[in-house]
Order: C-alpha cells, then sequence, then structure tokens
C-alpha cells in the first residue's frame, strides 16, 4: 500500500529531510542538522512542524456538544467560544480510544484535530454518535506547528493578533492573505501555535515562516522527545485501550463537573470504572524515569524492583537533549512510583539502574497571560 503525503512533501526533500512511514504517511524524521540540533532549536529559539498528517473535523448542529460530552468526561457545555481542551474518547471499559484537542468555534461548532494514526476510526466513531448534527472532515486542510521561545517573537511579525492568544486559545485570522485558524497550543511543552489552512496554502506559508532566522524544520525525531521531556502522552505508547485516565496520570482530564460528584456526572463511556479508579486507585501508574548513564533504554523493557521482580514495563524512552542523558516513561506498580525511588531495566540481560523522576523532565513554558 503506498504512502500519503502532506502538501510539503516536496519541501521537506529539498531540505534534505530523512523520510520515513508514520501513521501511513511519508514524514520528515529530521533534516540535516539531526535530532538533538532540532530539538535544541526548538527549546531554545523556535522549530516548524509539518502535523498536517492529523485528522481535521468540524462537527456541528443543535445538541452537539451534549452528543460530544456523551464520548468525553470532559466539560464541553462550559467551553468558551474559541477555547480548546484535550480531551480523551473512552471506551466502555474506561480504556482510551484515542486522545484529541476540541475548540469550540460557535455555540454548536466545533473543530476537532484527532491523531493521524486513529484519524479513520475516531472518524467513523464519531459519526456514529451523530443525531441531527453535520461533520465534515477537512482533508483540504494542512497544519504547521510553530513552537518554541522565539514562536511568538515570529507570531507577531506574521499575525499580530493571533499574539493576544494565551495557552489553549484560538481566532481566525489571515497570514499574508490567507485565511488561517491559529491556536496557541502545540505539543512540545513550549509557548507556540499550530496554525490551519488550506493545502494548497501550506507550501507558501511555511516557506514565509522557515525564512525567520528564528526558525528551522523540526522532523518528527525531535517531535517526540520534545514531548516526552515535557511529560506528554503519545496514543499507543503511554494510552491505549486498556490504559484509564487515572493510570495515566490524567485525571484533570476528566473535568470536575463530570466526575461522580459533580453538576454533570458520568454520562460517558467507562465512566463507572474511571470513578472506581479515582477512589479505589489502579495497581500501575505512569512515571518518569532517569537512566543512570549514557546507555538507552527502549519501549517495551521490562522494569525491575530491588530483588529482580517484574514490575513495570517502558512505554517511551529517548534521548534527552536538555538533560544530556537517556529518559523514559514507564508502567510500574503504584507503590514504586514516588520520586526517588530506585529500580532497574532490563536491556538485553544487564540491569541498568534507573530513577523514578518527577514530570515533566523539562519545564512547561506555555503561555498564560
Amino acid at each position: 500500500m503506498s504512502l500519503l503525503t502532506t502538501p510539503l512533501d516536496a519541501l521537506h526533500r529539498e531540505l534534505g529531510a530523512k523520510m520515513v512511514p508514520f501513521a501511513g504517511y511519508d514524514m520528515p524524521v529530521q533534516y540535516p542538522a539531526g535530532i538533538i540540533k532540532e530539538h535544541l532549536q526548538t527549546r531554545e529559539a523556535a522549530g516548524l512542524f509539518d502535523v498536517s498528517h492529523m485528522g481535521q473535523v468540524i462537527i456541528e448542529g443543535a445538541g452537539v456538544a451534549a452528543m460530544l460530552e456523551s464520548l468525553v468526561p470532559v466539560d464541553v457545555e462550559g467551553l468558551g467560544i474559541n477555547c480548546q481542551t484535550y480531551a480523551l474518547l473512552t471506551n466502555d471499559q474506561g480504556g482510551v480510544l484515542d486522545d484529541l484537542i476540541i475548540t469550540r468555534w460557535a455555540q454548536d461548532k466545533f473543530f476537532l484535530v484527532v491523531n493521524a494514526a486513529c484519524k479513520e476510526q475516531d472518524i467513523a466513531h464519531l459519526r456514529s454518535h451523530l443525531a441531527g448534527q453535520s461533520m465534515e472532515v477537512l482533508s483540504d486542510q494542512a497544519l504547521l506547528a510553530l513552537q518554541g521561545p522565539k514562536a511568538r517573537e515570529v507570531m507577531s511579525e506574521l499575525c499580530p493578533a493571533a499574539v493576544e492568544l494565551v495557552f489553549m486559545q484560538g481566532c481566525a485570522a489571515t497570514i499574508d492573505g490567507i485565511e488561517v485558524y491559529i491556536t496557541c497550543s502545540g505539543y512540545t511543552g513550549e509557548d507556540g501555535f499550530e496554525v490551519s489552512m488550506p493545502n494548497g496554502a501550506a507550501d507558501v506559508l511555511a516557506r514565509r515562516i522557515l525564512d525567520f532566522e528564528q526558525v528551522e524544520p523540526i522532523g518528527l525525531g525531535a517531535r517526540d522527545s520534545l514531548r516526552l521531556e515535557a511529560g506528554l502522552c503519545l496514543y499507543g505508547h503511554e494510552l491505549n485501550t486498556e490504559i484509564d485516565p487515572v493510570q495515566a496520570g490524567l485525571l484533570w482530564s476528566v473535568s470536575k463537573s463530570r466526575r461522580a460528584d459533580g453538576a454533570r456526572a458520568g454520562g460517558f463511556p467507562g465512566s463507572d470504572t474511571i470513578f472506581d479508579r479515582i477512589i479505589n486507585k489502579p495497581d500501575l501508574r505512569r512515571v518518569g524515569l532517569t537512566v543512570d548513564g549514557k546507555r538507552p533504554v527502549r519501549e517495551g523493557q521490562t522494569v525491575l524492583n530491588a530483588n529482580g521482580e517484574a514490575v513495570g514495563e517502558i512505554c517511551s524512552a529517548a534521548y534527552s537533549a536538555s538533560l544530556g542523558g537517556p529518559i523514559a516513561m514507564a508502567y510500574v506498580q503504584r507503590q514504586l512510583g514516588d520520586p526517588g525511588t530506585e529500580l532497574a531495566v532490563d536491556v538485553r540481560g544487564k540491569l541498568l539502574p534507573v530513577t523514578v523522576t518527577k514530570m515533566p523532565f523539562s519545564p512547561q513554558r506555555y503561555y498564560r497571560g
């Protein structure tokens, strides 16, 4: 089966990107500068990411907020216009089908961004619950992410109105005459913006942004190490259909109004299981790990206690360019999840010492005004 491409495919190749298959797309994993330099570029200045493989969807109609609340444990009804929220699509067992971002464009109109790997199943899941609402899949829209401490400086020249946005707010705007929708959001832990635009404008706008001396192109490799440093979950790694929000340390994603004692308690798949987990606590919890030395650990490797007994498993791992060493996230037995706990990872028969570490590994620097 041939891979799909984004509207920036030719630009990636022109810039010397190493392309790899990802979620059915041919995507840039890195550019000639390399993952470490791209990572530090984003932490120190600004990086531009092509995230056009993500799914963009508009759902609108009377009762659409209530429909969304029947699928996610979020206070959708209370979301303001041009405000967005992180949400989890849960199943009947309290597990996670996907995580997504929901933005309210109007009283009865919402803009959703879903993961590329889950795009088709998410759209089918949403469509199966539509009742009097309509859905439009924006297959003709690209998505760029401008991230880093100098992203706002760049945006001040591109679109001054967007500089007024704080974390998890959005606005319709124009950049060089191109109609776009801009949100103050991202996946790196840094201040930044995501910009949705017509496919036909993506190449022009990407080149315009890359003309700024503060900006360099960034691939999927650094995107992964940046989000890991920021302590952010990736579906298929920290999240899946068998992991609930409490295990994942995402209790904050269950709005207080939707919890057992809230004004609009429950009403979403798996709510009873999740409420039980809040009280009784699951056996496993997501933790951060720093690795003793330079040897990396890998996803799927076993975490061991002081007695050499298996107590968990690595779900994500990367070299942290900011910290200068390998880091990981893992699910371990709850009683072993406190920061400072010393554990080990079985790396091909060799026990590598690791320490449970408070996340995020690198401070989150979202702009909140």
